[in-house]
C-alpha cells in the first residue's frame, strides 16, 4: 500500500475535497528513463480491475487495498497516458478510461479571477457541462460553483447515480469539477452535494444547457453549436439599426397556451423528419399536448406574420418546474423549456421569426427563483445564489427567494446569463420582469419585514447597479437590440443611458397609462367626460421616459376579464370601446404590446391550461375585430409619423384636448425629418357628431386614412367619404380646420394628400 488508510477512507466514505491526490496515477520512482508509478481506483460494486496500456499491449492486475473496491496497480513504464480501466462487475465486464487520470482544468485562475470580480461575461462557457477533448480522448468536462461544500460528486445514467463513482475535485477553493471520458451528448446528470453535516442535495445544474420535461429535473449535456443559422441578413442589419426610430407592435404570448394539440397526432415537424417526443401533461384538456417549437414556427409565426406585428414576446422560456406559474419561476436559466422540445429547436424557431421579418422577445425573471429542491435555493448547503436573512433573501408573497445582487459570483451568474440568451439563440431583446422588486429593498414587504440599505432607504443599490452592469454590456455587445422594463414606480431615468445615470434599459413599460386607459374605459360613457385627464394625463411625463404601451397577460387574469369583458356597453359598444381604445393606443407616443386574444375578442379570462377561444372567429363580430388589428399594424407599419419621433417632443402635439363635454381629444403625430403628419380625433362616446370642426396646420385635401367605425370592421359605417378638404375656418389656434363626421365610440385618423392638393391648387390658378 502507498498511501495512508485515512486517505482511503476519505474517498471511500465520500469525503475527500480534492480525489485526484488519492486516485489516478501517481508516479513514485523515476530512474533514467524508467519510472515506476502507482495507478489507484475507486470501483464500487466491482470484483475485481485491470489497468490496459494500449500502446504497450500490456495487462495489470489491480489488489484491493483495505476496503474491497478500493483498487491499486503498482507499474514500471516510462510514461503512463491515456490508460484503461478493465472492471469486472459480477458477470458483466466493461473497459473506460479513467477519469482521474485527466488533471488539465478547462477554468483557468484567469476565469476564475473574472468570475469573483462578476466580470466573466462568458462564464457559461466554462461552468456546467461541456463536450471536449482531453488528450486525444473525448468526453464531456463537468464545473460547478459551489465553495461551501464539503464534496460534491456527479450523478448521472454514466454511473448508474451512484455518488461514490465520480467524486469531483475543488479547484480554487470553491470550484468542483471533473472530466470524464468517453460520455457525450443526451447524458442525463446532476450534482450530489454534501455539506458539512453531511445532508445531501442532488442539485441540477445551474449552467446546464438543457434539463428534461418535467416533472424529472436531471440536466443533459448538449452542444449548442451544431445548428446552421440563416438570419445573417437580419442580425447584421440589426446592428445598425435604432430600434426606438422603428415600427414595434409586439404580440405577447405564452406557448404553453396558444394553441394545443392532440396528443394521438405526434409532431412530424422534428429536424431530419424524426418524430418529435408527444408531451402530454395531465392540467391540460384530456387528450391534449403541447405545440413543438418547431409545430410553434409553423403555425404562430404565420399567424402573427398576418396580424403584422413586429415582434414576439414570450412569457418565459427559461426551464421551470410548474406550467401554472407561467414560467415566471426559473429553475433552469441556462434551459430553454423542454415542454416544446430541444435547445436546437428554439433555435430553429427564433431563426424562423428571423426569416420571416419578426423579431423575437423573451421575458427574463432575474428578479426572484424558487424554492424546488434541484433548484439553486440552498444550493451547496448555505444560502449561496439567495440572501440567509428573508426579509431581504426572500419574496414571502411569490414563495420566491432573492438573489444576492451583491455577490459578485452571483451577480456574475444573472450578467452572462443575459448575453447568453443573445449570444447563443439570437433573441432580439429581453423584457425585464418585475423590476422594481430587484430596486427596492420594500417591495411589496410590509413594515418590519424589510432591511434598509447602508443610508438607511429604501432601495436596494446592489441591485440597481446590477442592471445597469447588465444593460451596459448588452448594449455594448448587441447593439440593436430591446431591453424593456416591467417597472411600476417612479424610479427615476429607468430607460435613461448608464452613463447618465440611468438604469440603461432603452424602453419601460408604461404601467400609469394602461391603468388610466382601463380605468376610463371601464366607465360608463356618461361618466367619461369627469375623468377626461385619464386620456391626458400621460402627455405630461410621456418623455421623461421612452415609453412601452402595454396590455398585457397581467390584465386578463385573477377575476380582472378579458379586455373586451372590461368594456360597457352592449355587444356593440363593447366592439368598438375596443377598437378605440387600440387606435388611441397605437396613435399615442410609445410602442406597442398586447397580449395574445385581445386581436379577436376572447371573452374569457386567459387561462394558462386551455387553448385561446379560436371557435370565436366564427362569427363575423370577432372576424371584423382581427381584421381590424391587422390593418391597424398594417397602417402603424406603413406611416413614420406614428413612429419616428415616439420619444421627441415635437412628434406630437395637442389640437384639443379639453373637450371633456364630449369627451372627445385631437392630435397631431408628427415625422421626422419629414413634414408628414397625422391628425387624430377619438370620440369615446357612443354619441356621433355630424359636424365637429378640428383645426388643421394646412390647407388641402385630408385622406381619412383610417376610421374604427368602418363597417368592415363590424362599426356603423359613418365616415368622411375618403376624405375632408379643409376650411379656412380658425379653429384650436390654427388657421384652417376640418369639418368632419365624427363616428360614435370612433378615432378617424386623417393625412394631408399634398399631390391632390397640389394639383387642385394648380388647376385653381388662372390660365395664361
Amino acid at each position: 500500500m502507498t498511501i495512508a488508510p485515512d486517505q482511503i477512507n476519505r474517498i471511500v466514505w465520500n469525503q475527500h475535497h480534492d480525489p485526484f491526490e488519492v486516485l489516478g496515477p501517481h508516479l513514485l520512482e523515476q530512474n533514467g528513463k524508467s519510472s515506476r508509478w502507482a495507478v489507484r481506483a475507486y470501483l464500487p460494486n466491482a470484483q475485481a480491475a485491470w489497468v490496459l496500456l494500449p500502446q504497450e499491449r500490456k495487462e495489470y492486475p489491480m489488489q484491493s487495498v483495505q476496503d474491497p473496491h478500493f483498487f491499486e496497480c503498482i507499474i514500471e513504464t516510462p510514461e503512463l497516458a491515456n490508460y484503461q480501466l478493465r472492471i469486472k462487475e459480477g458477470e458483466h465486464e466493461r473497459v473506460i478510461y479513467d477519469p482521474y487520470a485527466f488533471r488539465d482544468a478547462k477554468l483557468t485562475e484567469f476565469d476564475y479571477h473574472l468570475f469573483t470580480e462578476g466580470n466573466h461575461h462568458r462564464i457559461y462557457e466554462k461552468l456546467g457541462a461541456h463536450l471536449t477533448e482531453v488528450n486525444g480522448v473525448k468526453g464531456v468536462y463537468f464545473a460547478v460553483w459551489a465553495p461551501n461544500a464539503r464534496n460534491v460528486s456527479l450523478l448521472g445514467d454514466f454511473n448508474h447515480w451512484d455518488g461514490r463513482k465520480h467524486q469531483m475535485a475543488k479547484r480554487y477553493n470553491a470550484i468542483w469539477e471533473l472530466f470524464i471520458p468517453d460520455i457525450g451528448a443526451g447524458e442525463h446528470y446532476k450534482y450530489e452535494i454534501k455539506n458539512w453535516d453531511g445532508h445531501i442535495y442532488e442539485k441540477s445544474d445551474p449552467y446546464g444547457f438543457q434539463q428534461e420535461v418535467r416533472p424529472k429535473t436531471a440536466s443533459i449535456v448538449t452542444q449548442l453549436d451544431t445548428y446552421t443559422w440563416n438570419d445573417d441578413n437580419w442580425m447584421e442589419t440589426r446592428r445598425h439599426t435604432d430600434p426606438l426610430k422603428q415600427p414595434i407592435a409586439v404580440y405577447e404570448c405564452h406557448l404553453g397556451s396558444w394553441l394545443h394539440a392532440s396528443s394521438a397526432e405526434p409532431s412530424k415537424l422534428g429536424p431530419d423528419g424524426k418524430e418529435e417526443p408527444v408531451v402530454i401533461t395531465s392540467e391540460l384538456r384530456p387528450g391534449a399536448r403541447f405545440l413543438t417549437y418547431r409545430e410553434l414556427a409553423a403555425k404562430l409565426i404565420p399567424y402573427v406574420k398576418e396580424l403584422g406585428f413586429t415582434h414576439i414576446e414570450m412569457l418565459p422560456v427559461a426551464e421551470h418546474p410548474f406550467d401554472g406559474s407561467w414560467g415566471y419561476q426559473v429553475t433552469g436559466f441556462y434551459a430553454p423549456t423542454s415542454r416544446f422540445g430541444t435547445p436546437e429547436d428554439f433555435m430553429y424557431f427564433v431563426d424562423q421569426c428571423h426569416l420571416n421579418g419578426i423579431g423575437v422577445i423573451v421575458d427574463w425573471v432575474p428578479g426572484h427563483f424558487p424554492k424546488d429542491g434541484h433548484g439553486l435555493a440552498f444550493f451547496d448547503g448555505t444560502h449561496l445564489y439567495e440572501h440567509a436573512d428573508p426579509r431581504i433573501g426572500e419574496h414571502k408573497g411569490w414563495g420566491t427567494l432573492v438573489f444576492n445582487y451583491g455577490r459578485n459570483e452571483v451577480r456574475n451568474f444573472l450578467v452572462a446569463n443575459a448575453l447568453f440568451w443573445f449570444d447563443k439563440y439570437h433573441i432580439d431583446g429581453f423584457r425585464v420582469d418585475a423590476v422594481a422588486a430587484i430596486i427596492y429593498r420594500n417591495y411589496c414587504r410590509p413594515d418590519g419585514e424589510w432591511i434598509a440599505n447602508d443610508y438607511g432607504g429604501c432601495e436596494y443599490i446592489e441591485g440597481a447597479d446590477f442592471l445597469r452592469q447588465v444593460n451596459h454590456l448588452l448594449f455594448s455587445y448587441f447593439p440593436g437590440i430591446l431591453c424593456i422594463a416591467e417597472e411600476s414606480t417612479s424610479w427615476p431615468m429607468v430607460s435613461w443611458p448608464t452613463y447618465v445615470g440611468g438604469l440603461g434599459f432603452n424602453l419601460k413599460w408604461n404601467m400609469g397609462w394602461m391603468h388610466d386607459m382601463l380605468d376610463y374605459f371601464h366607465l360608463d360613457p356618461w361618466f367619461r367626460q369627469f375623468h377626461q385627464t385619464n386620456i391626458t394625463f400621460s402627455m405630461w411625463y410621456n418623455h421623461s421616459e421612452n415609453f412601452m404601451l402595454a396590455l398585457s397577460h397581467d390584465e386578463v387574469v385573477h377575476g380582472k376579464s378579458p379586455l373586451i369583458g372590461k368594456m360597457p356597453g352592449d355587444e356593440w359598444q363593447k366592439f368598438a370601446n375596443v377598437r378605440a381604445l387600440l387606435s388611441y393606443m397605437y396613435a399615442h407616443p410609445g410602442k406597442k404590446t398586447l397580449f395574445m386574444s385581445m386581436e379577436f375578442g376572447q371573452w374569457s379570462e386567459w387561462n394558462v391550461w386551455s387553448d385561446l377561444e379560436w371557435h370565436l372567429l366564427q362569427h363575423p363580430a370577432h372576424q371584423s375585430l382581427k381584421l381590424f388589428m391587422s390593418e391597424l399594424n398594417g397602417l402603424y407599419r406603413s406611416e413614420p409619423a406614428l413612429y419616428t419621433q415616439d420619444f421627441d417632443q415635437p412628434g406630437f402635439e395637442w389640437i384639443d384636448c379639453s373637450d371633456n363635454r364630449h369627451s372627445v381629444v385631437s392630435f397631431i403625430r408628427r415625422a421626422k425629418g419629414s413634414d408628414e403628419y397625422i391628425v387624430t380625433v377619438c370620440n369615446f362616446t357612443p354619441q356621433p357628431h355630424s359636424h365637429y370642426r378640428v383645426g388643421v396646420p394646412d390647407h388641402g385635401f385630408y385622406i381619412e386614412l383610417f376610421n374604427t367605425d368602418s363597417g368592415k370592421y363590424g362599426g356603423s359605417n359613418m365616415g368622411n367619404y375618403g376624405g375632408k378638404w379643409s376650411d379656412e375656418w380658425w379653429s384650436h389656434n390654427r388657421p384652417y380646420s376640418l369639418d368632419v363626421c365624427l363616428p360614435p365610440l370612433g378615432v378617424l385618423m386623417f393625412k394631408l394628400d399634398r399631390q391632390k392638393t397640389a394639383g387642385a391648387l394648380k388647376s385653381a390658378l388662372p390660365q395664361e
